[in-house]
């Protein structure tokens, strides 16, 4: 198979979808690789480690997208790359369609077969390619977060970890999973107080035994989320809806009851957000404030450490991508029930439920079509 590596575009997105190492692995076994020149450097991946890997190196993304059945990227394509792609080319990357009405579009005009990181499932629920990402972004919120609350860049002027004789600042984490958790980690780490809201009782008394007591641990709901962010400092927006928009926690009437000053990082924006008032912002703008409350709304977090995420995300990615390669796309979706739960577009049809229902589709059965 033909694999096409371009280079990301999106505003301050310095990763790139496949290491030297997973280069290597696809030319061994008889494939081939075209980089875009200049795709790794973002993540300190030079052009000559790619060609030492066996890859054949393209000066544009034009040549990449002509020559590749699969395209491997990190970000879901800009309306500047929906040209590029051609009928039954495969997209394997991250996509957030149920936010996105016209790259879902654009993706189904173009028969494009589109494979999304963040559907990927296994059989216990678990998202292994959205995982890497997720603790990356967890962990970042925190140091962002830190940051914004510093009295310079708009915040209220709150350590979070405080020092003798001063308050802590207080971290309220909307949702316990894989964002949660390593949110609350980094925030313990530097002395703040910590609160999870979360729906799921087994997922609380989990993060009980992790903690040991040491974050305060309640039942999610519009009162208790009301309660706990009129104190907050930082909150952290770590809800995640498999393949579908991501839940209002947070309204607009509630920012007047909050501190000013504080600070929102809504992690969840990309999947639409967790906050009312949230939008997406880049690097170059990273926030913006609501009645005197900061918002931290970045769609690509983990882009600021590109060469950390590059390669945590390739590790899990290789090995799907190894199995398309192998096996065709049709047989490698067929043959794997977490990769077929990847797949949100297929022939100009949508074969993802919560994206077909929040984009008002009709969903096809996606073993039909690929049989």
């Amino acid at each position: 198979m033909k694999l096409g590596l371009p280079k990301e575009i999106k505003n301050h997105e310095y990763r790139v979808g496949m290491v030297p190492a997973g280069v290597r692995a696809l030319t061994a076994a008889g494939h081939t690789v075209f980089v875009q020149e200049g795709a790794g450097l973002g993540s300190g991946i030079m052009d000559a480690e790619f060609m030492a890997a066996g890859a054949r190196l393209v000066p544009d993304a034009e040549t990449v997208y002509e020559a590749a059945d699969l395209i491997v990227k990190v970000k879901e394509p800009l309306p500047a790359e929906y040209a590029l792609m051609h009928e039954g080319q495969v997209l394997f990357t991250f996509l957030h369609l149920a936010s996105a009405p016209e790259l879902t579009q654009a993706l189904l005009d173009r028969r494009v077969v589109g494979i999304a990181y963040e559907t990927i499932q296994l059989a216990d629920g678990s998202l292994p390619v959205l995982t890497p990402m997720s603790e990356v972004a967890g962990r970042l919120s925190i140091q962002v977060g830190a940051h914004c609350l510093e009295k310079a860049n708009g915040g209220r002027g709150q350590l979070l970890g405080g020092v003798p004789g001063t308050r802590p600042g207080k971290v309220v984490i909307l949702g316990g999973g894989v964002v949660g958790l390593n949110a609350a980690k980094m925030a313990l780490g530097m002395g703040a107080s910590v609160t999870i809201l979360d729906v799921n009782l087994e997922r609380l008394r989990y993060l009980d035994d992790v903690f040991s007591g040491k974050v305060t641990l309640l039942v999610s709901s519009e009162y208790a989320i009301r309660e706990e962010i009129t104190d907050a400092d930082l909150i952290i927006g770590a809800v995640l809806i498999p393949g579908a928009r991501t839940p209002h926690l947070i309204t607009r009437d509630m920012l007047p009851t909050m501190q000013e000053g504080a600070v929102i990082v809504d992690v969840a924006v990309d999947q639409g957000g967790c906050v009312e008032t949230t939008h997406p912002t880049t690097h170059d703008e990273p926030t913006f404030v609501v009645d005197g409350v900061v918002h931290y709304c970045v769609a690509n977090m983990p882009g600021a450490v590109a060469r950390t995420s590059t390669f945590a995300l390739t590790n899990v990615t290789l090995p799907y991508v190894l199995q398309l390669a192998e096996h065709g796309p049709a047989e490698a979706l067929l043959r794997d029930q977490a990769l077929l739960k990847g797949l949100n577009v297929i022939d100009g049809k949508v074969a993802c439920a919560p994206v077909a229902r929040d984009l008002g589709y009709t969903c096809c059965v996606p073993e039909e079509v690929l049989h």
